[in-house]
């Protein structure tokens, strides 16, 4: 590979202003670039044509694109014929960079750059090595926005195995649980009724490397910046201010969440435990959530209707005012148990406040029975562990430091450092095999079963 840094295009819909963890990752390895001087390019959609300089080795385009039609209507879409077309400006952007990678961290819209390159629609840009980072699984997306189930799994594995993997390169996994994703939707141990015959049609299409599987995959979770996210923000001028701010007594427990409110975080267990605190008459429990989304009216709907004044809703905050207030408040509680990294726990963790999580999905990266209230889901789970972290000061300063331990070994510097070695030990391996990666008729004629088993 030498000496000189690779340099990279990252494309994504996941990003804007007042989005949450994946943002902020981007944010975080676009100062990396600074800090390792390598080029890193990020496209993102936007509401008009600009160019934000973040360093002198990293900027972001912003892709004129419409707000998305369903989920989440704060976000905007990139369209497949934004990049497919000739002429179109994201085509036009990489000519001009020439990326040695491009990264697409998307499953639906953006997905089928890595279809094109691999079937030689995209010459011009001599075959850089691709990239996809799943930051959700299609799974969980599917049970929360549409219907679960066995069909709905099954259309889920079809797409990422037959589809999805097959397309890129190599792939990245923001933790273990979301890189289960990956080996469901291909293994046949779990897909017993899957025809071989059906998966070479479909691999030979997409042209797909002729790597093994489990050489393809790579686990890098996201980091908190552990300055800005700190104990030390605690202070009883921020405590006045979130009294008044949410308008609540001042001898309130305040319990914080910070997020999304939408169906896939699970915001539907927040009224349900709270109408439980609701009827504690020894202590007056409110809930403050940061944050915004679709679901946002129906939970001020069901608060006004169960709990009145209960629950506050604040909106979308900024980072040092969110900071301040996870330092500040008496516990946090996130409510997802199909979190693919979960930022928010984390961040709360470092600020020092007892958090109360799931014991599921990818935060069970770093939260522990040691450094979390690590419960099944329930309301009454959640409500218990609350009550339990008001009464019970010993224990809750004993989770409070091991919280510590964990968030030093996943701060943002060691998670954006040991993602830039990812690239690069991939990087290598592309160029050192990289017939295996790239020759289109091969691929076209090989037997892909075997990596299947």
């Amino acid at each position: 590979m030498g000496n000189k840094p690779i340099k990279s295009v990252h494309i994504t819909n996941y990003y804007h202003k007042n989005s949450g963890g994946i943002s902020t990752s981007y944010n975080a390895l676009m100062a990396a670039a600074g800090r390792h001087k390598r080029l890193m390019r990020l496209i993102v959609p936007g509401e008009k044509e600009e160019v934000e300089i973040v360093n002198d080795y990293a900027k972001i385009y912003y892709i004129p694109a419409k707000q998305s039609p369903v989920f989440d209507k704060r976000y905007r879409i990139l369209m497949p014929w934004q990049y497919m077309q000739g002429g179109t400006k994201i085509r036009e952007i990489l000519m001009d960079e020439m990326p040695d990678m491009v990264e697409i961290t998307d499953k639906y819209t953006l997905s089928m750059f890595g279809a094109m390159v691999r079937r030689g629609k995209f010459k011009q840009l001599n075959r850089p090595m691709l990239v996809h980072f799943s930051c959700e699984r299609i799974d969980d997306n599917i049970a929360s926005f549409i219907k679960g189930g066995k069909i709905s799994n099954w259309f889920a594995r079809a797409i990422m195995g037959n589809y999805i993997f097959p397309s890129f390169d190599f792939h990245i996994a923001n933790s273990p649980y979301t890189v289960e994703e990956f080996y469901r939707s291909t293994k046949q141990k779990y897909n017993q009724l899957r025809s071989d015959g059906w998966v070479n049609v479909c691999w030979q299409f997409f042209r797909a490397p002729r790597v093994p599987i489990e050489e393809r995959v790579f686990v890098c979770p996201r980091g908190v910046d552990a300055e800005q996210f700190s104990p030390d923000r605690k202070s009883p001028e921020v405590r006045l201010e979130m009294l008044e701010k949410a308008g609540i007594p001042e001898d309130s427990v305040i319990i914080l969440y910070a997020g999304r409110i939408s169906p896939e975080k699970n915001v539907g267990l927040l009224p349900d435990f709270m109408e439980i605190l609701a009827k504690e008459t020894d202590k007056d429990y409110r809930l403050l959530i940061a944050g915004a989304g679709p679901q946002a009216e129906w939970l001020q709907e069901q608060t006004d209707k169960r709990m009145p004044g209960k629950i506050v809703q604040l909106g979308h905050l900024d980072k040092e005012t969110l900071a301040n207030y996870y330092a500040t408040a008496d516990v946090f509680v996130h409510p997802n148990p199909k979190e693919p990294f979960g930022i928010a726990p984390l961040e709360a963790m470092a600020s020092g406040v007892p958090t109360v999580v799931p014991n599921a999905g990818g935060l069970l990266f770093y939260a522990t029975e040691e450094n979390t209230w690590l419960v099944e889901p329930t309301a009454e789970n959640f409500a218990n562990s609350v009550k339990e972290i008001v009464s019970n000061p010993e224990l809750r300063q004993k989770k409070v430091v091991k919280a510590f331990e964990a968030v030093e070994n996943n701060t943002r510097i060691k998670s954006t450092d040991f993602l830039i070695e990812t690239y690069d030990k991939m990087y290598e391996d592309f160029q050192k095999r990289n017939e295996l990666f790239t020759d289109q008729e091969a691929s076209k004629r090989f037997d892909f079963a075997p990596f299947l088993k």
